[in-house]
Formats: C-alpha cells, structure tokens, sequence
C-alpha cells in the first residue's frame, strides 16, 4: 500500500491547546471515536492528535488494506513514526489502547527521542498462555474464534462488543459494535491473527521511555498477570494503575476514573 498523505488518509488531526501534545492511539476494531468521552477534559490543558489506524472503518485507505504487509506490528509503528513525522510533532506522550501499546512502544525504540511518556492502556505482549506465562487464551480458543469471525462475522463481532466492555454501559458496547462492523471480516480476520498470535515480549526490555500501565481490575483478554510481566520487564521507569472497572476500554467504561489516573501521571 503506498501512502501520499498520511495526515489526510489517516484522517490526523490536531484539537485542544497546551504545551504538552498527547497522541491517543486506538486498538483492533475501533477508530479515534473511543476516546471521545476523555476529549472534552484533555483539550482544556493538552494539544490533542488523533487519527485512525489503516484497518479502521474509518480510514480513507481501508480497502486498500494490505493484511501480508500488517502480519506484524512494526509497519503499524513504522506509520505512526511518518504520521509524527508529516505533523512535524518532535516530543510527546504516547497514549496507546489495546494493540497500540505495543505498536507504540516499538516506535520508541526505533525514535525514543519522540516519545516523553508511553501510556500503555489494556495492551499485552502475548495473549496465548504458555507453561511460565499466562496471556489469557489458549490456542483452541483462538482457533475458535478465528472461525466464528470468519463464518459469522456481525453475530461474532456483537458478541466480541458486549465482552470487551461493561455490560452495564450498552452505548459504548453498541459504539464498538458499529466500529467493528465497519472494519469488516476482510480485515478482522488477517488482523486478528496479526493481534492474538503475535509474541512481543522480546521487545519489552529495549523499552526505555518512562511508562504507566493502565488495566482494568477484570479484562477479558487481558488477566492482571499481564501487566505485572510488562513492568517487571520493561528496562524503563515503569508504573502499574488499575482501574477499579470491568472490560478492555477504561476510556469508555470508565471516563472519569481514566482521566483521574491520566491527570495524576502528567502532573506529579
């Protein structure tokens, strides 16, 4: 895939004011629209970029998506990198969901100059167990999730919604629904394998960026075993945050409590 115009087809853009400049980054399935509910508090002291990642439903690109190229999670950081680049962004903090943690944590050690903070939100090096490490899935499960993607996508991906968030908070299962649904299967498939069996432990003891990670007290992809690893593991100053919340989206399910720790970690 070649991309011209990053900013443009990537639909990056730049909101808020403030000296500091924070990039949210979305995970699998979404778009920049899951952070909308932190958006109003962020703008008020931060500049705040986002942008769509080149699976999303929401990227001019995506049906150009190129699923051999993305196999791996360097392109993705290898994009971020030039997406920064265009916006001639030379220092902030990184704020990463999901699959973005990771993504974005393979940029800092090819550009750490980049890269004040990484805010590491529900992300995970693995998710498949092995005998000394515990990612959350084993291969059966993946397997089988593989095929409910595949032969009946819009029943997999409400079903994926509704276990992913709090099923106390039906809008922001119905927003992730949607999003999932304008990724489509020709794209969640390939990059599904990409996510739950890729293998990025190697990767964490070359970080050197100061990082905050940010974990839901019950998360269905990601056991609290997960974040522990990270921040015995990552070679930077690390911290571990738990929010006292069920499901992989802080951001949405609870705002307010993610925008506290945000808060306490840009300001102490």
């Amino acid at each position: 895939m070649v991309i011209l115009d990053l900013l443009r087809n990537m639909n990056g853009r730049i909101i808020g004011s403030g000296k500091e400049t924070i990039i949210l980054a979305h995970g699998y399935g979404g778009d920049q629209s899951v952070w909308d509910k932190i958006l109003p508090k962020l703008c008020e002291s931060y500049k705040i970029v986002l942008f769509d990642w080149c699976f999303s439903g929401a990227n001019l690109l995506k049906h150009h998506f190129d699923a051999e190229k993305y196999s791996f999670y360097e392109p993705f950081a290898d994009d971020l990198i030039a997406l920064v680049d265009e916006m001639k962004l030379e220092s902030f903090i990184f704020v990463g969901h999901s699959m973005s943690g990771i993504i974005g944590c393979i940029a800092s050690i090819k550009r750490p100059t980049l890269f004040k903070r990484l805010i590491l939100v529900s992300s995970s090096p693995r998710f498949i167990n092995l005998e000394e490490y515990e990612g959350g899935f084993n291969i059966p499960e993946m397997e089988e999730m593989f095929q409910n993607i595949e032969e009946k996508y819009d029943v997999w991906s409400s079903n994926f919604a509704s276990i992913a968030m709090d099923p106390s908070d039906p809008p922001s299962v119905d927003k992730f629904d949607k999003c999932l649904k304008r990724m489509g299967v020709e794209i969640a498939l390939p990059l599904a394998k990409t996510v739950f069996l890729s293998d990025y432990r190697h990767i964490l003891d070359k970080v050197i960026t100061p990082c905050t990670i940010i974990q839901t007290k019950v998360d269905f992809a990601v056991p609290n075993s997960v974040p522990t690893y990270m921040h015995n593991t990552i070679k930077g100053e690390s911290t571990v945050e738990i929010i006292n919340t069920h499901g992989h989206f802080p951001q949405l399910t609870a705002h307010q409590e993610f925008l506290d720790v945000i808060h306490r970690i840009l300001t102490s």
